[in-house]
């Protein structure tokens, strides 16, 4: 018995005041759906009950974009070393002032490309955790608006370095990796996740920073989990969840590093039994 004659069915056994778990043997349905139907056919009657189902049935209308709108998605994926939605949506709203919401843009990426099968390829293996000083780094990016914060965190000392750039491309990623270069000199393993700014000129150059470079699994933040946490402290302790402007760019390094010196120096950390990041690295050193 199709629903719409389970509905109608219904409808004339309660019209018959029928108890409701009569009507629900008759009708095959659980009794928390009788008592649905009968409060729509209290509310609008049998028809518009009805009309209520089969629109409910048809589900959500996805919401059209232009033919230009996604011509300029597939541009900057392949201008952008095939960069994920949220890179996507942000040069969007960068070039073109466009906004268009995250599962549109991978609506438009599954209808031309196979989004999943270069991740069921890759071989990943066990996150690495760090066990001494300069062992195994994270690196990652937080969006600031017209500046993006390309952040790095030893995972044993829990020192921290944060470089400002103005964009996602491969680029900055490799002005960035030069930059924190000068601070932590050399490390056994870096680890990034996907994004197109690990890729490019930074991959190429990033064995001058690093013995070995990891990318993480999409969609596994917990192995991300040392500089995610860094992350949301800079958030919240230093520049906010606002968006900045370029012209901003100056007076946020300094606020940075007068962060930074904080951080490493000043701040102790629970998971560090109440040292702070210089302290432990000094005793790393001494061993």
């Amino acid at each position: 018995m199709k629903t719409i004659a389970q509905i109608e069915l219904a409808w004339h056994l309660w019209q018959e005041n029928i108890p409701v778990d009569q009507i629900a043997r008759r009708t095959n349905r659980h009794r928390a759906t009788i008592y649905r139907w009968i409060k729509k056919f209290k509310q609008i009657g049998i028809q518009r009950t009805i009309r209520w189902y089969s629109v409910c049935k048809k589900g959500r209308r996805q919401k059209r974009i232009t033919v230009e709108t996604k011509i300029r998605i597939i541009e900057i994926r392949n201008k952008y070393h095939r960069c994920c939605g949220l890179k996507i949506r942000y040069f969007l709203y960068k070039e073109y002032d466009m906004k268009v919401s995250v599962s549109t843009i991978y609506r438009v990426l599954r209808s031309r490309y196979k989004l999943s099968s270069k991740f069921k390829r890759r071989k990943y293996g066990e996150a690495p955790k760090g066990k001494a000083a300069r062992d195994v780094m994270q690196a990652d990016t937080v969006d600031f608006g017209e500046v993006i914060a390309y952040t790095y965190i030893d995972t044993f000392t829990r020192e921290a370095y944060v470089d400002l750039e103005l964009g996602f491309e491969a680029a900055d990623g490799y002005a960035s990796l030069t930059n924190a270069q000068k601070i932590f000199k050399r490390v056994n393993l870096l680890q990034t996740d996907g994004g197109g700014e690990f890729e490019g000129e930074f991959s190429k150059r990033v064995q001058d920073f690093a013995d070995k470079h990891r990318v993480s699994r999409p969609y596994k933040k917990n192995e991300q989990s040392f500089i995610e946490s860094f992350n949301r402290t800079l958030r919240k302790e230093c520049l906010g969840w606002r968006k900045y402007q370029m012209r901003e760019l100056p007076a946020m390094k300094e606020r940075v590093e007068k962060f930074l010196v904080y951080y490493n120096k000043e701040r102790p950390h629970l998971g560090l039994g109440m040292k702070t990041p210089s302290e432990v690295a000094s005793l790393s050193h001494l061993r």
